[in-house]
């Protein structure tokens, strides 16, 4: 009697649903992991290597043997904290870049994710003319490359007096990230059933409370996807760094201390590797913190049809 149940259960899947099902079988396969495991092995094994590398002495170790040969126990004496220390101490100051890049990428975040979520629910659930042709120029934005919006932006902030200040950096993050961020939201929103809106309309609620009582608590995987891609963008990023803060210490975040050490300390391998160990922790520890997020936000308006 269960299967006379199931059969036409199974002849009743949607388009949708068999290639959830069919996607899911393949990522499930030996080869997928196989492929998979490879894959961590290439990326975790120079990670490990420029782990040990930042707890050796000098250069000399460095140069005289493999990072691998350090792993016996007999080399084991040798690994102490003085990189690091010489890293975060006063003349390198990589603490003070390092609470910088922390200023400059948290508003970095959070001005788009705010910004966006409130288009996204204006394209997504409210009519109005040219609604359409208004999202696609929005997502067209991201074709157009930041080098040349470097010129125009940096002389509109010298004319408005914000160099030299951490709203340069705040303001062309959060225009660099606004298209993408409106974009992801909005599939993400446009996924909500329709029923729901609906009902909470009835019920008496204006755009304000559907907004704030029926959408965004069902927005946390998506929120929190373009988190990600916006907090490791902007915690990495060299280019605008370099551009709008490369010249003022006081704003400056912890990659343009890192380059600056490229170019003076090129044989100093042993603090560069501290200091980009320095650099990792937060962007790790916020991709492992936010992971299971991840591929649903991705994967927001993926499976239509």
């Amino acid at each position: 009697m269960s299967t006379a149940k199931s059969t036409p259960r199974e002849r009743r899947l949607t388009r949708v649903e068999r290639r959830l099902i069919a996607s899911k079988n393949r990522l499930s396969s030996p080869w997928a992991s196989g492929i998979a495991l490879v894959i961590a092995m290439l990326w975790t094994v120079p990670t490990i290597g420029l782990l040990v590398t930042s707890f050796r002495g000098n250069r000399r170790q460095i140069t005289s043997s493999g990072w691998w040969e350090a792993l016996a126990p007999a080399n084991w004496g040798s690994f102490s904290l003085v990189n690091y220390e010489t890293a975060l101490g006063a003349q390198n100051k990589l603490g003070d870049y390092f609470t910088n890049s922390l200023v400059v990428t948290l508003p970095s975040v959070l001005i788009p994710i705010t910004l966006a979520l409130l288009a996204a629910y204006a394209f997504a659930w409210t009519e109005f003319r040219g609604r359409n042709i208004l999202f696609i120029a929005i997502f067209s934005l991201q074709v157009v490359p930041i080098q040349v919006t470097m010129i125009p932006l940096l002389t509109q902030y010298v004319n408005w007096g914000l160099e030299g200040t951490f709203w340069v950096l705040w303001l062309s993050h959060a225009m660099f990230g606004l298209p993408l961020a409106i974009f992801l939201l909005h599939n993400f929103m446009r996924e909500i059933p329709r029923e729901l809106i609906e009902a909470a309309r009835v019920d008496g609620a204006g755009h304000v409370q559907v907004f704030l009582r029926v959408v965004m608590p069902l927005m946390t995987p998506a929120i929190a996807s373009f988190a990600i891609f916006q907090f490791l963008w902007v915690w990495n990023d060299l280019l605008v760094a370099l551009a709008f803060a490369g010249n003022t210490p006081e704003v400056a975040p912890l990659t343009a201390r890192l380059s600056d050490m490229v170019g003076s300390r090129g044989s100093a391998w042993h603090l560069l590797s501290a200091g980009a160990f320095i650099s990792m922790v937060v962007p790790v520890a916020v991709f492992l913190a936010l992971q299971r997020f991840f591929v649903r936000g991705l994967l927001a308006g993926s499976v239509k049809g």
